[in-house]
């Protein structure tokens, strides 16, 4: 007897995980957060959490260089998005498609199509990478001025940018003619 009802209690919960997708809202453009909050709590309150499991804002952290100073922030992958892991009934989409700030789901017409897996897979795992990506600033041609190490209060310009080491080739104007100078976006701020 036991047997057959922890069989049966996996069954269902396999049943239920077949009919669980990944769905794509569209959302108010800088509103991700305050929806997910929201949607969040209706779910909560409409009693509806045995349906709709997981909110998600696709984020992954960046490094911005501003005057010379260095700082993670969080940066929308998908600006105007959100993704919601759900059973889909009416019931369920009644909860999502009327919440405040909720424009409609990503799909055909009135019909929302689920993500598939693979992708989902991969937008979860770009949020958990470790490494954040860095924020260029600095193009080509830019005026800087160097703001520490043996060139500090040097002006150039910029004549490459390497994103992947954090470095830039400034030409900076010593002994009559322009000199190339490798230096870290920390080392210097725009003119």
């Amino acid at each position: 007897m036991v047997a057959e009802q922890a069989t049966s209690e996996t069954q269902s919960a396999n049943q239920k995980n077949e009919f669980v997708k990944w769905y794509v809202i569209h959302t108010y453009s800088g509103y991700e957060n305050k929806v997910k909050t929201n949607l969040e709590h209706r779910i909560q309150s409409m009693d509806v959490t045995h349906k709709i499991f997981r909110v998600v804002v696709p984020t992954e952290e960046e490094v911005e260089i501003k005057n010379g100073q260095r700082r993670t922030v969080q940066r929308k992958i998908f600006p105007g998005y959100v993704l919601v892991e759900m059973q889909l009934d009416d019931e369920s989409w009644f909860v999502v498609r009327n919440t405040p700030g909720v424009t409609s789901f990503v799909g055909h017409g009135n019909s929302p199509t689920p993500l598939p897996d693979t992708e989902v897979q991969a937008i979860l795992k770009q949020m958990r990478e470790e490494k954040p990506q860095v924020r260029i600033t600095y193009h080509k041609a830019d005026r800087v001025k160097i703001i520490d190490g043996p060139f500090a209060e040097f002006l150039g310009s910029v004549d490459g940018v390497d994103e992947e080491k954090t470095k830039l080739r400034v030409l900076v104007s010593m002994f009559g003619r322009e000199t190339p100078v490798e230096l870290d976006f920390l080392q210097v701020e725009k003119a």
